[in-house]
């Protein structure tokens, strides 16, 4: 590129993170290790999930199966078309995931089971305490080794709440300073300059001036508790670090959603600019998964595929939401036909569902964004409301079955 993306100074400050986490290679072992289903079990039923965890291990032997509808249906899959990949969002913590679960295994005995999606994705906060205290690490046990999920997504907001001496560490290590404010009990965030309101930056999207190395620490020290190895990225600074951060660790990746959605073809292009100008050595990028805006036309999104292959960046799964939480789009929101269109053009598409289109208590932005107190009174209704957009996303999913698309879900759904 005429004028590189990260200067000197930024590169020096972004490795100098890495290394205080232990370097690439000591990240990447440290991820592998706690992603071992029995390094989990042991860790959780020391800090009191276990009897969650053996729960969940049950549940999971009732869900209803691909194959059982397959059979009765007499489906077949037609050749050359695209590979649809199933997605939903809202797995907000260890209660909600666990409640969840129970209602999919209830609903196998229905005239349509829920069948658990290829991936999963949280929007919520990674505190301290949500990282450290076993809730994430309960989720994500439950989420990738007992419903085997492919994916699970968590997301690193800037504006969250951490120990001051975090923020020092991190100058201490970069060199460089943040404007923070006071929080309780001996916390700080991210001085948020642009944010007018809680939601005008989604809580804390703004990624100004050097924040983006918080975004990196955040994401770092989860996956090296958790083996939380997948996030979202929200913002064009922290995807250029991000990439450049993770071009060496082969077990971390990112997914490009929320703001940065890409609605036309031009900002596909800075996308794969910036994939391409810190590829891996395997021609893999650090981002394995980008939202396409839901303005584009079924044939940008297809153009957007052909791109992506002609660019020689590979292994990057292309999403769209299919439905979308109400207070986010426009009422009866449903993508569905255009990403029929989609996969019968031979394109591969993930269907995200943030709803299952109907207006719900909980089914909202604002759930996202629940203070663990409100999370503890809710939980049984977020669960509720991420059951059913499972159950809408297979209703969708079987239907584009039926018409010879061939879907991917989870694991433990064959």
């Amino acid at each position: 590129m005429e004028f590189k993306l990260l200067s000197d100074s930024d590169k020096k400050a972004i490795d100098a993170l890495k290394e205080s986490h232990g370097g690439a290679e000591g990240i990447s072992k440290t991820i592998e290790e706690m992603r071992k289903f029995e390094t989990r079990k042991k860790i959780l039923a020391e800090k009191g999930f276990g009897e969650m965890i053996e729960e969940a291990e049950e549940l999971v032997k009732k869900f209803g199966k691909v194959g059982d509808f397959e059979k009765s249906n007499g489906i077949s899959h037609k050749d050359g078309m695209g590979l649809v990949t199933t997605q939903v969002s809202g797995f907000q913590g260890a209660k909600v995931t666990h409640h969840c679960m129970k209602r999919i295994a209830e609903s196998a005995s229905s005239d349509i089971p829920a069948l658990v999606p290829s991936e999963m994705i949280s929007i919520m906060a990674l505190t301290d305490d949500y990282v450290y205290n076993g809730a994430l690490l309960a989720t994500l046990t439950m989420a990738e080794d007992i419903m085997k999920v492919n994916k699970f997504c968590n997301a690193n907001l800037i504006g969250t709440p951490l120990p001051i001496k975090r923020f020092q560490d991190i100058e201490k290590v970069t060199g460089k300073k943040f404007e923070t404010i006071p929080a309780d009990n001996d916390m700080a965030q991210v001085k948020l300059i642009n944010q007018g309101t809680f939601f005008g930056n989604f809580g804390g999207i703004e990624v100004a001036n050097d924040n983006h190395l918080i975004y990196l620490d955040g994401i770092t020290r989860c996956a090296k508790t958790t083996g939380g190895n997948f996030y979202l990225n929200p913002s064009w600074s922290s995807i250029v670090a991000a990439c450049y951060y993770a071009r060496d660790i082969p077990n971390l990746d990112f997914k490009v959603s929320m703001l940065l959605s890409t609605q036309n073809l031009i900002q596909f292009r800075m996308l794969l600019n910036i994939m391409k100008e810190y590829i891996k050595d395997d021609m893999t990028s650090a981002i394995y998964e980008i939202n396409i805006g839901n303005a584009c036309s079924p044939e940008t999104f297809i153009q957007c595929g052909k791109e992506l292959e002609e660019s020689g960046v590979k292994g990057v799964s292309q999403a769209a939401h299919i439905r979308i939480n109400p207070d986010l789009g426009i009422a009866n929101f449903h993508w569905f036909d255009n990403a029929v269109k989609v996969a019968e053009s031979g394109c591969n598409i993930t269907i995200k569902y943030e709803s299952d289109g109907e207006s719900r208590e909980m089914d909202t932005m604002e759930a996202y964004f629940l203070s663990k107190e409100e999370l503890e009174a809710n939980f049984e209704a977020i669960g509720d409301v991420i059951y059913c957009k499972t159950l809408g996303c297979t209703k969708d999913a079987r239907e584009m079955m039926k018409r010879g698309l061939k879907v991917k879900f989870g694991g433990s759904a064959y």
